[in-house]
């Protein structure tokens, strides 16, 4: 293995940066929706984001840039089920609660945390892990179905009983480019694509509400009082924006109108107050961080780097594209907040930490050059 450089990729690091800088000046506008509306709990949400989504999330950023990443390579499988275990302690009653019909959090000490964000990222990791020790066995459809089957069967079991499938459909957007990367074969990938497409007919069936989704996606009057109100009020507020946007902290939007102001439609809130100039400035951010992201896992110098790398850019970027598409109405609601932008500390927390493994590969950059 290389010798680490002494800075880590700047470039990602500058993209990452600004976004939390954005997110932090549109979240705190974005908060005086929620203030207007309940300021008991504007404090708490302000002083989870800052403290434990922001601080804690840089402070984690900076140990884990400095900790060799293949330390914890032979542990990756051992995070995963623990994760695993910490994330089905929401149906513990007294520790998980229920919030808008889901039981996703854990009530510790006051503060809420959502373990799925753990488990994303040490999903990564084992996936990474698993590819890396069988790749020369990708040939064989069992290896190259197997590692990412189980993950995600195992993450399915718990995260679509909570309900939680838009953090499950990230992960398995985020599984299947892990898998292409690490060489999964056309044929294997149509026996996949056959087996998702089973399961996520089976999921309609068994969660009315995603069927809904869908219908109001193809026909937001269909249900004008739920997830077409939002479409609809989203749509007015990035309309709102127009070129240059209303200014800062101008929206309208967020008092009273636009559902979830600090959450999921956090975007319309931006889009409204920076219009079109300041959207496309935020799409563009997460487009270069996936590029300089992908650039970096080229580089790495090993196939757990590499496949580490990929699957963390991944995740960060499929959720935040999940989250504008919706806001857009140019795909069903999701639920997913806006990364680094969104209300949740540990969503924010686990974003950083995953950038700074990230970082912390990218120490090891080879040029030209690939040791196994």
């Amino acid at each position: 293995m290389p010798r680490p450089h002494k800075h880590v990729d700047r470039p990602l690091l500058l993209a990452t940066l600004a976004l939390v800088i954005i997110g932090f000046f549109i979240f705190s506008s974005a908060s005086l929706g929620l203030l207007a509306r309940d300021g008991a709990q504007f404090s708490s949400v302000a002083l989870s984001q800052f403290l434990f989504g922001i601080c804690g999330g840089l402070i984690a950023l900076t140990i884990l840039t400095r900790i060799p990443y293949r330390r914890y390579r032979h542990m990756s499988p051992y995070f995963f089920v623990a994760a695993l275990l910490v994330t089905a302690l929401v149906f513990i009653p007294g520790l998980g609660y229920e919030a808008n019909g889901a039981r996703r959090w854990l009530s510790i000490f006051s503060f809420s945390i959502q373990p799925a964000e753990i488990l994303k990222l040490a999903f990564v990791l084992c996936l990474g892990w698993y590819y890396s020790l069988y790749y020369k066995k990708m040939n064989d459809v069992r290896y190259a179905l197997a590692g990412l089957f189980i993950t995600l069967g195992l993450s399915a079991v718990i995260l679509l009983l909570q309900p939680d499938t838009g953090t499950f459909a990230i992960m398995a957007a985020t599984g299947v480019a892990m898998s292409l990367t690490a060489g999964m074969r056309i044929r294997h990938m149509a026996l996949l694509g056959f087996f998702m497409f089973i399961g996520l007919v089976m999921l309609a069936s068994a969660r009315p509400y995603l069927l809904d989704r869908v219908t109001t996606f193809f026909n937001p009057v269909a249900d004008p009082q739920g997830s077409g109100y939002q479409i609809k009020q989203s749509l007015i507020a990035i309309g709102s924006g127009q070129v240059v946007g209303r200014g800062y902290g101008q929206s309208v939007q967020k008092f009273n109108y636009l559902p979830e102001p600090i959450g999921d439609s956090i975007f319309s809130v931006a889009a409204e107050e920076f219009g079109f100039v300041g959207s496309v400035s935020i799409i563009a951010l997460f487009l270069f961080f996936a590029i300089r992201g992908l650039q970096i896992a080229a580089r790495a110098p090993d196939r757990f780097g590499g496949l580490v790398v990929v699957g963390v850019v991944i995740l960060v970027v499929t959720q935040a594209f999940m989250n504008i598409a919706s806001m857009l109405g140019l795909m069903p609601l999701t639920g997913e907040p806006l990364t680094f932008i969104s209300h949740g500390g540990t969503s924010l927390l686990l974003a950083l930490s995953g950038v700074g493994i990230v970082l912390n590969i990218s120490r090891y950059a080879v040029i030209n050059k690939r040791t196994i």
